[in-house]
């Protein structure tokens, strides 16, 4: 099965749109992905299929890179990709908790999706916001500070069709294809919406201006 008419030709007309950034059309190979996956909801055969062609690339050649970047999905995803950073820290902060009270609660094992098709959950690596540990993240977007019971609470809040809006970044947690259009290299308008660097990830910069300090070579400012 291929795509409908409507949505190749907004395909074709968003790939286009993506290969014009590159000198080389094969380059545009990991912003297709996401876009492909914004509109299945996973790497499909047809999106595999969509890439290729229009990069003048093998499908292995295509599947091989799909295969290798975990944020490329092989089935389809949840609206909402729960990903619990049970790294050292977040782990020793209580991360590993915030896991499991989630597969508790939503009768999930890790890389799992709810039978309605809403979640998946799935333990990953280091986000670089150890400062703000345990995190959880919504469709990559931050939920810092987290324990089991606040966690289980957003998801109950989602469940309920509640907005919820994360801890930095936008106002609204979004879905998780329309995260993945934003991956792909296209602008939901939303980059300015909420706070973006909180002040434990400026203590080193801020301490470094109250005293003077200034790395080698270059004036404090």
């Amino acid at each position: 099965m291929s795509y409908d008419e409507t949505t190749r030709n907004s395909l074709t007309q968003d790939a286009q749109e993506l290969v014009s950034r590159y000198p080389r059309p094969r380059s545009a190979l990991l912003p297709m992905l996401h876009l492909v996956q914004s509109v299945d909801g996973y790497i499909s055969p047809d999106g595999i299929a969509f890439c290729a062609e229009s990069l003048g690339l093998a499908e292995p050649e295509v599947s091989a890179v799909a295969t290798f970047y975990t944020q490329f999905k092989p089935q389809p995803n949840g609206t909402y990709n729960l990903g619990v950073c049970t790294t050292t820290l977040c782990a020793v902060l209580g991360g590993d908790a915030v896991f499991e009270h989630l597969s508790e609660y939503l009768n999930l094992a890790d890389g799992q999706t709810s039978d309605d098709q809403m979640f998946t959950l799935e333990r990953i690596q280091c986000n670089a916001a150890c400062d703000y540990a345990p995190v959880v993240m919504v469709n990559w977007e931050f939920f810092d500070h987290q324990t089991p019971d606040t966690a289980v609470a957003m998801v109950k809040a989602l469940q309920a069709g509640k907005p919820v809006r994360p801890t930095r970044g936008p106002d609204q947690v979004p879905t998780f294809r329309e995260a993945e259009r934003v991956l792909a290299g296209f602008s939901d308008g939303r980059a300015d919406e909420g706070p973006g660097c909180g002040a434990p990830s400026r203590a080193g910069l801020d301490l470094a201006q109250s005293r003077g300090w200034s790395a080698p070579g270059k004036e404090a400012s």
